[in-house]
């Protein structure tokens, strides 16, 4: 048998598989890439169990555990390791401490002929090692952040670049109001995991610079690790230029023309473009608040018009009035501002380009 392992570095670097002996609640929670979700019991079974620990301690819970996971049960269950352990021979198992529960699972395994490690330390170890993992890149790294108005194009710069981290991608987010996607976002748990690993590997590989998009706090509902958002307030920037036409052609393509396309392609053409239009209606009430009443019922008629253009005929022109409208009344004033309040830390400035010419160059005097 290969021995049990604390080497949680290499199990990321690599993409080991593992199954996760944890209830399906505590994985809903948080989990890490290339992980299946394989538990010891069930949630109802684990709050029996949790109820007889605290009413009569730990033998209890015990012998209660073994009774609730007995005779077909465990058999299916051990069926199902066994499986998973003969199709991933380089993987491991582990619990939320690499305690009881992945013991027991390795125990019953060896009954069963096989022989398979398991991961000390489990969960709470992997995690605090992914934790430490981002903290330490934000403290010894060089990150640069992409500025620019909405629609100039910072998520193309982002990924044509070589050293970039995609805090959207990670997010499964565009970062804006307008930004939630046909698929939902991680927990916050496994969005922060994704970014730990994408840094741990990038490191490995020798990079040491890094380039960011320019992101609020939040990422729809994914917070950025508290370490990262502070050091984005003071990273050097770059800002990028484009014309209003270039940019609302931008997003014309990406948040309605790729969006619509994205909602049909998970939920079925009738369906689908039902479930888009309602999306963008209620982005739009969702800053009704800062548009203020008359210039959100302005731009939201627009945008009301536009889908059900859309929807007769496929076109759709009718897009471009309410998202300049929003770009010219809403985005471009607090962007001016933003760069304003940002301009010291401004190191250049151009259209996408020279931007990325730039950031290229930017990165090989850094290896030098």
């Amino acid at each position: 048998m290969r021995d049990n392992t604390t080497d949680y570095r290499q199990l990321f670097l690599d993409d080991v598989p593992m199954m996760d002996m944890r209830a399906p609640v505590e994985y809903t929670k948080g989990a890490f890439p290339h992980t299946v979700s394989l538990p010891l019991m069930t949630d109802i079974e684990r709050q029996k169990v949790g109820t007889c620990y605290k009413q009569h301690g730990q033998q209890a819970a015990i012998e209660l555990g073994h009774q609730l996971v007995s005779g077909k049960i465990k058999a299916e269950r051990v069926e199902a390791w066994a499986a998973f352990a003969k199709a991933n021979p380089n993987g491991y198992l582990y619990c939320f401490r690499g305690g009881l529960r992945s013991q027991i699972v390795q125990q019953w395994l060896a009954e069963a002929g096989v022989e398979y490690p398991r991961v000390i330390g489990g969960y709470k170890a992997m995690r605090t090692f992914l934790i430490e993992t981002l903290d330490s890149a934000v403290a010894e790294c060089d990150f640069v952040i992409v500025g620019g108005m909405t629609g100039t194009g910072k998520t193309e710069v982002v990924a044509a670049l070589d050293n970039s981290i995609d805090l959207e991608g990670h997010a499964n987010h565009r970062g804006s109001s307008f930004g939630k996607r046909a698929t939902g976002q991680p927990s916050q748990i496994d969005f922060e995991n994704r970014l730990a690993v994408d840094l741990l590997k990038r490191r490995a590989r020798g990079q040491q610079q890094f380039v960011l998009e320019d992101e609020s706090r939040l990422i729809g509902t994914c917070s950025l690790p508290l370490s990262l958002h502070q050091g984005m307030q003071h990273y050097p920037m770059v800002w990028l230029e484009d014309s209003v036409e270039g940019r609302v052609e931008r997003i014309l393509k990406d948040y309605v023309i790729g969006l619509s396309a994205e909602f049909l392609a998970v939920h079925g053409e009738e369906q689908g473009f039902a479930l888009f239009a309602a999306r963008m209606l209620q982005s739009m009430d969702n800053i009704q608040k800062r548009l203020g009443g008359e210039r959100h019922a302005r731009l939201r008629d627009l945008l009301q018009q536009a889908l059900d253009e859309q929807a007769r005929n496929g076109a759709v022109e009718l897009h471009r009035g309410w998202i300049e409208g929003l770009l010219n009344e809403y985005y471009d004033p607090m962007y001016v501002y933003q760069r304003e309040s940002k301009s010291a830390r401004i190191e250049f400035a151009g259209e996408q380009s020279a931007v990325l010419d730039y950031l290229r160059q930017r990165a090989q005097r850094s290896k030098t």
